[in-house]
């Protein structure tokens, strides 16, 4: 556990993926952890790791967007306690997890499409929002929430996919934003099971406790170098993630039937939207 979350802690500095979306499938996966233990474990971990990379951040002034901080991290904090109290608990584990790493898959085609093939124009900053843009991005900071609440991780890369998709926001300041983001989600997150619901299992502590010492430093290095490198490197890595977490999940889960159904229409969905929301940026810079 350790060695993963060497490489996790790095993964959550320098991306819009927290150290949860490495954790929660070779948890599951290598080591046959229940997925209740992984996500308690993966909010827990993130709350030290990400914070770290959340002081860096600010430490050393990494540009940061924001509106889209403010406003999403408002619905998120809605979302993660909701999501906590009334939606995880009915959630199938299976289903939720095929439909959350189907949707980001088609998240990662069209923002490869967008860069590599449209070479789509980026801003450092959001334009200025409209009352009903706000709610948007705080109702997508809500789902965010929820996802955390389920998986360990999410507010980041799905409030990450929106402005990205929609407005532009270069990946450069979308990354830095979504790791403070997640960070008040897994703070929140891990709060809950360890003191309201109190149901953080033994081992999910012991692999924490066994863990902080090493996303201490992995989580800011990754935050040091996300300052170094170029939006498509940022992008790039990114696509991995994605594959990566949908192969690992396709390993753990292994659909079939319904559920295969299921991922195909979130994956079809997902296209859909995305493709859409670049469209509406594309239209407003024209």
């Amino acid at each position: 556990m350790s060695l993963t979350m060497i490489f996790g802690s790095f993964i959550a500095g320098i991306s819009s993926e927290g150290g949860g979306a490495i954790a929660y499938p070779v948890m599951t996966l290598v080591f046959n952890i229940t997925p209740e233990v992984a996500r308690n474990f993966s909010l827990a971990i993130q709350s030290i790791g990400m914070t770290a990379a959340t002081l860096w951040i600010i430490a050393k002034r990494i540009s940061l967007e924001r509106t889209y901080l403010l406003l999403s991290g408002a619905g998120g904090l809605f979302g993660v306690v909701g999501g906590t109290l009334w939606v995880a608990p009915l959630v199938p584990a299976a289903y939720a997890k095929m439909m959350f790493v189907s949707f980001w898959l088609s998240f990662g085609i069209a923002l490869f499409v967008i860069n590599h093939v449209r070479k789509r124009d980026t801003r450092q900053q959001l334009p200025r929002l409209s009352a009903c843009q706000k709610s948007e991005l705080v109702l997508v900071g809500v789902l965010g929430g929820v996802l955390s609440a389920i998986f360990g991780n999410g507010i980041d890369i799905c409030t990450f996919s929106f402005v990205t998709m929609k407005y532009g926001l270069s990946e450069k300041v979308a990354t830095p934003t979504s790791v403070v983001l997640m960070t008040s989600n897994a703070v929140v997150g891990s709060l809950m099971h360890g003191f309201l619901i109190a149901d953080m299992q033994p081992e999910a502590i012991n692999y924490w406790l066994v863990c902080i010492p090493f996303v201490v430093l992995g989580a800011p290095l990754g935050a040091n170098l996300l300052d170094k490198i170029n939006r498509l490197s940022i992008a790039v890595m990114l696509y991995a993630i994605i594959i990566a977490q949908f192969i690992a999940a396709l390993f753990i889960i292994r659909p079939a039937g319904s559920l295969m159904m299921v991922s195909v229409l979130t994956f079809c969905a997902g296209i859909i939207i995305f493709f859409f929301l670049t469209s509406l940026h594309r239209e407003e810079v024209v």
